[in-house]
Order: structure tokens, then C-alpha cells, then sequence
């Protein structure tokens, strides 16, 4: 006597657990882009300053050790650990941004109205960001120049949604 045994439930659920999990992995890859990019970004700009490593220094000091004043940061000596703890943290910081981003992607391609509030949030989120780091980071802006961080920044959302337009090619965004 054969039983015939039917497991239609089984491959429905490890689908959606395989789009779950596609969905983080370009998260995490499109973060790593953004993170490449920007570090990438202030290392050459560092390099043609003579300081190589200045700029992840100096954020990882703000970061880590406060209350330090801009003339210290202006002429801190950069610290490897220090470097290597701050890369860390934006990588990490980076990927999450970019798991959120592809989540909200994602959501707009199974509801087409969504997309434009999407873009419109990420828009709101980048001048947002500067508005906090001039309210609340200026002494660090002041070392940095700020167009370099504005430019940085957008080069590296540039970089992030290039790397989701090429993998989400037919996601229409319509007001």
C-alpha cells in the first residue's frame, strides 16, 4: 500500500523566506556600497590634504571620546584604533540603512502607490541629517567642511540607489 504524502505548505513558506532573505542581502550589500563609497570618498580627499585617515579619525573621536573642543580636533594626531572602531560603526550603521531601504523597495513593488512617499522620505531623511549635524555637530562640520560631507553623502546615496535601480528594474515611482 503506497501513501502519497502532499507538502504543498512547504515550498510556499521557504520562498518567502528565500525573498526575506534577498531582500536583506541587497540591503546589506547596497549599505556596504554606501559605506565604500563615502569612506573611499573622504581617504582621497584626506590623501590630497596630507592627513590620510584624518576624516574617520575625527569622527570616531566626536564619536567615541566627547567633549573634545575644534581646536583639538583640528590638530589631533590620527588614531588607527580609533579609525578602525568609527569604520565599524558607519559600516554597520550603513547596512542598516541600506536593509530599511530595501524593505521599503520591496514594499513598493508590491504597492506601486508607495513609491513616491518612499522617495520623498529618503529626501526628508538626507536633509534631516543635515540639519541635526549642523545643530548638533558643528565644531565637527567646521573640521570637515561641510560640502565635502554634503558631497559624500550624496555620492554615496548615489552609489546605494544605482545598485537598487539595477536590481529592482521595473519599480515604477509615481506621485
Amino acid at each position: 500500500m503506497a501513501v502519497q504524502v502532499s507538502t504543498t505548505s512547504a515550498p510556499a513558506i521557504a520562498s518567502r523566506s528565500s525573498d526575506i532573505s534577498k531582500v536583506y542581502r541587497e540591503g546589506i550589500v547596497a549599505g556596504v556600497i554606501g559605506a565604500a563609497v563615502i569612506a573611499l570618498w573622504f581617504f582621497v580627499l584626506d590623501i590630497f590634504s596630507g592627513r590620510p585617515f584624518y576624516t574617520p579619525s575625527v569622527l570616531g573621536t566626536a564619536l567615541f571620546r566627547r567633549g573634545m573642543e575644534l581646536g583639538q580636533l583640528q590638530t589631533l594626531p590620527v588614531s588607527f584604533e580609533t579609525v578602525l572602531f568609527y569604520t565599524w560603526v558607519h559600516g554597520m550603521v550603513f547596512c542598516v540603512i541600506g536593509g530599511v531601504a530595501a524593505k521599503l523597495l520591496d514594499l513598493a513593488e508590491q504597492n506601486l502607490s508607495l513609491g513616491f512617499g518612499i522617495l520623498l522620505f529618503f529626501v526628508i531623511f538626507e536633509f534631516g541629517f543635515f540639519v541635526m549635524a549642523f545643530i548638533f555637530a558643528e565644531p565637527i562640520l567646521q573640521a570637515l567642511a561641510w560640502p565635502a560631507v554634503l558631497l559624500g553623502n550624496l555620492l554615496a546615496a548615489t552609489g546605494m540607489a544605482f545598485y537598487f535601480w539595477r536590481h529592482h528594474p521595473n519599480l515604477k515611482i509615481r506621485p
